[in-house]
């Protein structure tokens, strides 16, 4: 490898527009054709990325600019998919760090920053959007440099240059107040500002494998980058695995990355970004040596999970009915191949050979998980998220949350009094005069489960919710989740429009008329608290009288259906998620009614 190079990762919060600038840049060095048909977001390959706008799984190409080879790794930008920004920054020499010119930095910015500072990389910062109205750029510029003092930067990377964008179009500039050109002062700035790998090439070779990315022809592809050394096609390695076993192995195809391509090379050296075929059995976070001469790197640490989830075998009567993979086989297989692939989860047997507990970062990562297994066919059910407690110097601690609004100042007060009741504590406002309101809150990480919902519902859909993992302090006392039962259906059958229409003032409903229920499952969300249990599949008596109240359906309010998120928010200890390809369903954990009770005294005798 004798050309000049340069490894960087674009890091942001979520809807920043990373993505968007790498489709600027990778049309603007040549990698596409004129006339090819390339998609939007071309980096967001998965299904769930282009549905929800986010970036899941890190990923890299690579492009040229005046000789130089750019390797570029779009990462993302929410912090329940911190294990992704972790080993991503492990494979690079420095940041871009794009920032949105209305909004600033916010918490996510704040997490992928203060581990790119640690690792001692150098930052280029990226102000994006300023042709929005509300640009305000110079302000933004102050609350960065805020930021990176307040995150201990040094005076090396304080001295950061600043460029400003319109990542749609494809144009940047050096000054706000300046015309945009193309991506150019970007480039020229990236080769400028990013040092070069500086590692040797004939040292012993030490490659840190950072993706494991499954080949149908090839078998698994191991994607790291080369620390230092020089790797060859067909050479003999040794792999080593994060419990000290060392197994030997041999390259059997290597590659390098071009654009959206892999392009076989017979040699790489230090700092190239590529990947190895035959590395059977390496896993995420550990290394690949010389066979010879072994000189391992220690394996990647990634931040603790801080919420856990029950996965359960599906054992309601509509178990089997839509699912292709229905056993506990199917479940535990999948759960730990999804471990091996991701270091940010873990994966627990229990006393059950049909449950399993889950460790993520947070309820949108286990949520991604749910949704990709249901997509792939798999159907099981899901508990209540539970936050992981610690015992510190013999005082019990949880996880809290730095948890950041903003919103029009007309909703500030409820917002305020909804957090402190969930034992929020406020601690700082700002005002900018725009009419929208910033406050960060403290608050432990339960008190945010089920809260997101009522947010938005609280702000007409106006607000903005973003939180961040903020360590552990001592636990906070009692939080009611929700303060209101669940209409839970006491036999099976089909929905009926007259059923619902004489339930509707007992709540809000879950389901129209046509669908199927069983005994225990919910069926809507009562106005009271306590659950209660409902007749939904009643039908009208037929008579020879002509019936006086036939108008009455037309007043039959639209059910509310829940998305995967929402129901995780919505259900308490006591209540499961029913997961298929085609459907999520509500249930109770006990079917049977007098199970339920029988369940419920034993556990305030166990309290009492």
């Amino acid at each position: 490898m004798s050309y000049p190079l340069r490894n960087i990762a674009i890091v942001a919060h979520v809807d920043h527009g990373k993505t968007t600038l790498v489709d600027a840049m990778l049309w603007q060095s040549g990698i596409f054709r004129a006339n090819q048909e390339v998609q939007e977001r071309v980096l967001d390959s998965l299904d769930l990325e282009r549905e929800k706008g986010i970036t899941i799984m890190a990923k890299n190409t690579a492009v040229w600019y005046n000789d130089v080879k750019i390797n570029i790794v779009d990462t993302p930008g929410h912090a329940d998919f911190g294990g992704e920004v972790e080993r991503t920054l492990r494979m690079v020499d420095g940041i871009m760090l794009l920032v949105d010119a209305a909004e600033g930095p916010l918490p996510q910015t704040r997490f992928v920053l203060s581990k790119a500072l640690a690792l001692k990389l150098p930052a280029i910062v990226v102000i994006n959007k300023i042709d929005r109205r509300d640009a305000r750029p110079r302000q933004v510029l102050d609350e960065i440099y805020d930021l990176f003092i307040d995150l201990d930067a040094t005076e090396d990377q304080l001295d950061f240059p600043v460029l400003y964008t319109v990542a749609k179009e494809g144009r940047c500039t050096h000054d706000p107040d300046a015309p945009l050109t193309d991506l150019r002062p970007l480039f020229e700035a990236i080769l400028t500002h990013i040092p070069p790998p500086q590692d040797d090439p004939n040292a012993p070779l030490q490659m840190l494998v950072t993706h494991v990315q499954p080949d149908p022809y090839r078998g698994p592809l191991a994607i790291g980058r080369i620390v230092q050394g020089t790797l060859r096609n067909r050479q003999r390695v040794l792999l080593c695995h994060r419990d000290g076993r060392r197994t030997p192995a041999s390259v059997t195809a290597l590659f390098e990355f071009e654009g959206l391509q892999r392009v076989e090379t017979d040699m790489a050296g230090p700092g190239a970004i590529v990947a190895v075929a035959g590395m059977q059995g390496i896993g995420l976070g550990e290394s690949i040596t010389d066979a010879d001469d072994p000189h391992p790197l220690p394996p990647l640490h990634i931040d603790e999970p801080t919420l856990s989830m029950e996965f359960r075998v599906n054992d309601g009567p509509f178990a089997g009915r839509e699912g292709q993979c229905v056993t506990s086989r199917h479940l535990r297989e999948r759960l730990f191949k999804e471990a091996e692939n991701n270091l940010a989860l873990r994966v627990e047997e229990t006393d059950s050979p049909d449950a399993f507990l889950v460790y993520g970062r947070g309820e949108l990562q286990l949520a991604i998980l749910i949704e990709q297994m249901r997509r792939e066919g798999y159907e099981f059910t899901v508990g209540q998220p539970r936050v992981l407690t610690r015992r510190i110097d013999g005082q019990l601690h949880e996880p809290y949350e730095r948890v950041l609004i903003d919103v029009p100042e007309e909703y500030m007060g409820v917002v305020v009094q909804k957090l402190g009741m969930r034992r929020g504590v406020l601690t700082k406002m700002i005002n900018h005069g725009t009419g929208r309101v910033r406050l960060e809150f403290e608050i432990p990480a339960r008190g945010l489960i089920g809260y997101r919902s009522e947010f938005l519902t609280d702000t007409k859909g106006t607000g903005l919710l973003n939180h961040l993992f903020d360590g552990y302090r001592p636990w906070a006392g009692p939080i009611t989740h929700r303060a209101t039962g669940a209409l839970v259906a006491d036999r099976p059958g089909r929905v009926t429009a007259y059923a619902m229409l004489n339930l509707q003032e007992r709540g809000e409903l879950f389901v129209e008329p046509g669908d199927e229920v069983y005994t225990g499952m919910i069926v809507g969300e009562h106005c009271r608290e306590g659950d209660l249990e409902v007749n939904i599949t009643r039908e009208k008596k037929l008579t020879n009288m002509r019936a006086a109240t036939a108008e009455g359906f037309e007043k039959l309010v639209p059910p509310r259906k829940l998305s995967l998120e929402e129901a995780i928010e919505f259900i308490r200890e006591d209540e499961l998620i029913e997961v298929t390809p085609k459907a999520i369903r509500l249930r109770k954990r006990y079917l049977d009614p007098h199970e339920r009770k029988r369940h419920a005294l034993r556990q305030q005798q166990e309290t009492a």
